[in-house]
């Protein structure tokens, strides 16, 4: 019997065992209670309520923008839609890099105010100490490595990340050493495949991939790409498994159309 199936509650300790399990992991992100509720009732074993909310949300070029306050709205929301699955919260930009205690104080916040069950943040060596901070207090944390959106204006792209020696070393060793930091699970964003399988098979603690191969414990796909909401965005590692654009745009064209025609609404429509 699958892992999934036989617990009421989705935990990190529900995850671990998926990975012993060698049963792969399902994380979407929603921003909302309806859309968090459905996928929720769908059996998702992961929501992770992302800063990528500055980008689908609020139509920001980037998800620096996005606020702790905004973050806490969007999350509080999700975690009223949900009965079983885990609930992972970004800490936005400059909500935990200027210190450990600011860090802290963020991810204590996000459960206080939001019922949410785990933070996530970006980054590795860079940010140990937070982690620790954060774990110390109890609060559950989801490490992210590879490509890091919040840190795009380093970077100044985003192609695939770590195809270079130097950094694909560096990336092995900041896994290892958010495991021994006590993060729960790890994202990989945008990296070889090879290298996300090789940094998986080294780690006792899931990876979630994200455009880093099959290799993965398990996958993350942003709900508006892969619900074909968004259609500007076609990354390669992106499936697209509905195209609600053109499902929407024809049915509100319908419904213009009703009004217009005098069909909506009709007698059995009005009181």
């Amino acid at each position: 019997m699958s892992v999934n199936k036989e617990v009421k509650r989705i935990t990190t300790n529900t995850i671990q065992k998926l990975k012993s399990a060698g049963e792969k992991i399902s994380m979407i992100t929603a921003y909302d209670y309806s859309f968090a509720k459905i996928f929720d009732e769908s059996g998702i074993e992961i929501i992770l309520v992302g800063d990528s909310a500055s980008n689908v949300m609020a139509g920001h070029e980037t998800t620096l923008p996005i606020t702790l306050d905004q973050m806490i709205y969007h999350a509080a929301s999700v975690v009223r839609g949900c009965k079983r699955c885990l609930v992972v919260v970004d800490l936005p930009f400059g909500s935990y890099q200027g210190n450990s205690k600011e860090a802290l104080n963020s991810a204590i916040r996000i459960m206080k105010e939001t019922g949410g069950h785990a933070i996530k943040l970006e980054g590795g060596e860079e940010v140990l100490d937070s982690i620790k901070r954060i774990v110390g207090a109890g609060v559950p944390v989801m490490g992210h490595l590879g490509l890091t959106p919040q840190s795009i204006y380093k970077f100044g792209t985003y192609t695939v990340r770590a195809k270079e020696e130097w950094e694909a070393e560096k990336l092995k060793k900041d896994a290892l050493a958010l495991q021994e930091a006590g993060c729960f699970a790890i994202v990989l964003e945008k990296i070889p495949a090879s290298l996300a399988g090789e940094v998986s098979k080294s780690l006792n603690i899931p990876t979630i991939g994200i455009g880093a191969g099959g290799a993965c414990d398990g996958q993350v796909l942003v709900m508006h790409d892969m619900l074909g909401i968004n259609v500007e965005f076609k990354p390669r590692f992106l499936r697209q498994y509905l195209n609600l654009h053109s499902q929407i745009t024809e049915a509100v064209k319908n419904y213009i159309s009703d009004i217009k025609s005098l069909d909506f609404p009709n007698e059995g429509e009005q009181y």
